[in-house]
């Protein structure tokens, strides 16, 4: 069981964080918010394949803080056939990471009961039942999903005497990163800042406490973070390689 939760089953309820502006995607997001932004060739925004995704796992109903162009976003989520119950939320002013995480999680229907979170500009899949029993079987506060991406260069190798002796195109990091996707007890709501950034202040707080976890990524689950117009063109083939 969860600290501060009496409910030990796995969370029904999430919240994805869709207000970013996504400047490194433009022009994409010229017009629309980054979750918006399709994946080329599956004729469905990022957050469509999140929201698919969360269903899958069980959650039930997620809220969506929206920031930049909310009115796209919103109307989108009106007019599309989610298999999920879906709240839309806008911060009236800039609350920060922290707060505005807070905000959103104010208007999950079970706010006694453990949630997800995402970040709108991740595309994953991996089972997040099995996140969810890590979290509970480590008594955890909040965890964290790790990935370790692939460095976006290639790498060089070299023996002590600093003569080359293999070239590998893009390795695998050899640090695990946060993978922007998260199980939350009930009480860390009430850990987080009205304002700020909660990787600063709530997150350093619980680590130190040892209340923080961290969940290492399946080997061979599917990740990435869409940041520019060259992950919107990775993804598109890895996707074409999957249905392959």
């Amino acid at each position: 069981m969860t600290t501060g939760d009496t409910h030990p089953a796995k969370p029904t309820q999430a919240v994805v964080l869709a207000g970013g502006q996504g400047s490194r995607l433009r022009p994409y997001t010229d017009d629309r918010p980054k979750p918006m932004v399709e994946i080329p060739g599956t004729g469905t925004p990022i957050i469509g394949h999140q929201l698919a995704w969360l269903a899958a796992e069980g959650v039930t109903d997620a809220v969506v803080s929206c920031g930049h162009l909310a009115d796209v976003l919103k109307d989108w989520l009106d007019q599309a056939d989610l298999p999920l119950k879906v709240t839309t939320v806008v911060e009236t002013e800039p609350l920060g990471r922290g707060g505005g995480l807070k905000y959103a999680a104010a208007h999950l229907p079970k706010t006694d009961q453990p949630w997800y979170a995402t970040n709108g500009d991740i595309w994953t899949r991996f089972s997040l039942r099995d996140m969810a029993a890590f979290h509970a079987e480590r008594d955890a506060t909040a965890t964290l999903a790790l990935a370790r991406p692939r460095i976006p260069w290639g790498a060089v190798e070299t023996n002590r005497f600093g003569q080359i002796t293999d070239f590998i195109e893009a390795p695998p990091s050899p640090y695990l990163i946060n993978a922007g996707v998260y199980v939350f007890s009930a009480d860390f709501t009430g850990l987080l800042p009205d304002r700020g950034d909660h990787e600063r202040t709530t997150f350093p707080r619980l680590a130190r406490e040892k209340r923080l976890a961290g969940f290492p990524l399946p080997q061979g689950a599917y990740w990435r973070a869409i940041d520019t117009a060259k992950d919107l063109t990775e993804a598109a083939k890895e996707l074409a390689a999957q249905r392959r």
